[in-house]
């Protein structure tokens, strides 16, 4: 029972970093897709900038950037929400196999207690008896020695 809960808790603990290794790619994607459209919009501020400095030739080629900006943020924002959507998922399966990790450490802890709980009684009970021993054998010689006198 003891080596089959300590292989459940370490098997557990195991599934919990696979869950929290999963829930960090899944961050750091999203991450990623948060920095690109970042990077969208600072892209866009300059080509507006490019495009006010030369009006003739900004407002013919900026009316096709814009369009191909709008797919592309689109693009970015859909990725962005399923990657989300991706890590609340993670984060949840990862917080039940948290939850049952717990329960096994709970499990064992309370284990460990009633044994050294066993054990203190045990303990006990031996030096009661001890005590009993010595007290009577104490009696014992005291009351012989009275008779002796």
């Amino acid at each position: 029972m003891v080596k089959s809960m300590k292989t459940l808790i370490r098997l557990n603990e195991w599934n919990v970093d696979q869950h929290r290794r999963v829930l960090a790619e899944f961050l750091g994607q999203l991450s990623e897709l948060e920095g690109a459209l970042e990077a969208l919009e600072e892209e866009v501020l300059r080509e507006q900038s490019k495009a006010a400095a030369m009006p003739e030739e900004g407002g013919f080629l900026y009316g096709n950037y814009a369009q191909g900006v709008i797919i592309r943020r689109e693009n970015l924002t859909k990725r962005i929400i399923e990657m989300e959507e991706k890590v609340a998922a993670a984060r949840e399966v990862l917080n039940e196999a948290y939850r049952e990790l717990k329960k096994y450490e709970v499990v064992e802890e309370n284990r460990i207690r009633r044994e050294r709980e066993e054990e203190e009684r045990t303990e006990q009970a031996l030096l009661d008896e001890m005590g009993l021993q010595t007290y009577s054998r104490r009696m014992a010689q005291n009351s012989n020695r009275g008779k002796t006198v």
